[in-house]
């Protein structure tokens, strides 16, 4: 938690996990270690896990608070750990929240509830109820409308960020790119913003944004980690590069419902052990599989190597 006290340093790539299963469903612990580490030496300068793409809503309260505990060990304050805490539950999300501060996340990363398409005032009381619930642990609110039905808007995210000290940034996954805008606007340049649409993390640095919370790291963080690294120096004929040269590794992302698609891709390369998603999505199709394999042939110079280990 050494970042805890100045979330400004949770910026650049941060790698928001998918979670391994097994192939009977179960959680798969020694996966998730090894996705760590792999993060860590390719160049991931923050870790997530419990986001969208690490299917919360198909694990149990139990199952996810484990994945935290376990991530937080193996990251070890080396970098930031962002953990996703949220719920459609306000209950669930305390209690989740609750283990992320003992187990020494430096921030959590918070989802708009979904599914019960709350009202902009509904929206400012549940952050507000969690920001009075936990004054000393930075917050970042997680609108992501295409899978929560609901857009926390700029006049009201502004308003939590002004009232409350501990409600720091957003991350912001909208294809509506002059939200980004407002926001950094009625908020200030203060306000810490992460964009976690691929295609749009390398604009908002443009902005003022501070770092991607892609789910493109799963299967490419150094290339990741470089594009903002190369923006932020002011190389930005080889951060272009980079962006353009991502294209089929996003459209291979969302081949199927992510993460299928990574999560098959990550296996077959021997990262992890098996493909298998929960209910109610579905393994990758034939045709998936027969899309996914051209795309990653397409960008495979952008791919991150897999070392040779005995996990699978």
């Amino acid at each position: 938690m050494r970042f805890r006290s100045d979330p400004s340093r949770i910026r650049g790539a941060i790698a928001p996990l998918f979670t391994p299963f097994t192939d009977d469903g179960a959680v798969d612990h020694e996966s998730l270690r090894t996705m760590v580490r792999w993060q860590l030496a390719n160049g991931s300068r923050g870790i997530s896990i419990g986001g969208s793409t690490g299917e919360p809503s198909a694990q149990t309260l139990a199952e996810r608070a484990e994945t935290i505990r376990l991530v937080a060990a193996e990251v070890a304050d080396e970098v930031p750990f962002l953990p996703g805490t949220g719920s459609a539950k306000l209950d669930e999300t305390l209690e989740l929240t609750g283990v992320a501060a003992d187990a020494g996340a430096d921030a959590v990363l918070i989802v708009t509830p979904y599914y019960a398409r709350p009202t902009q005032e509904a929206l400012y009381t549940w952050y507000s109820t969690v920001a009075r619930e936990f004054p000393d642990l930075p917050i970042v609110a997680y609108n992501v409308p295409v899978r929560t039905a609901v857009e926390l808007a700029p006049q009201t995210f502004a308003r939590l960020y002004r009232d409350h000290d501990n409600i720091v940034g957003i991350k912001e996954t909208t294809k509506d790119f002059e939200h980004f805008s407002r926001v950094m606007h009625a908020c200030g340049r203060d306000v810490l913003m992460w964009s976690g649409i691929e295609l749009l993390c390398l604009p908002l640095i443009a902005l003022g944004g501070i770092g991607f919370i892609s789910a493109l790291s799963n299967i490419a963080p150094a290339t990741v980690a470089q594009t903002y690294e190369a923006a932020v120096a002011g190389d930005w004929d080889r951060a272009r590069e980079l962006h353009y040269g991502v294209h089929p590794l996003v459209d291979l992302l969302f081949t199927e419902t992510n993460p299928a698609p990574a999560k098959w891709l990550m296996a077959r390369r021997g990262l992890i052990r098996s493909g298998h998603v929960r209910p109610p999505l579905i393994p990758l199709t034939e045709q998936g599989q027969h899309t996914v394999r051209a795309l990653a042939a397409e960008a495979e110079q952008y791919l991150t190597p897999v070392p040779a280990r005995s996990l699978t």
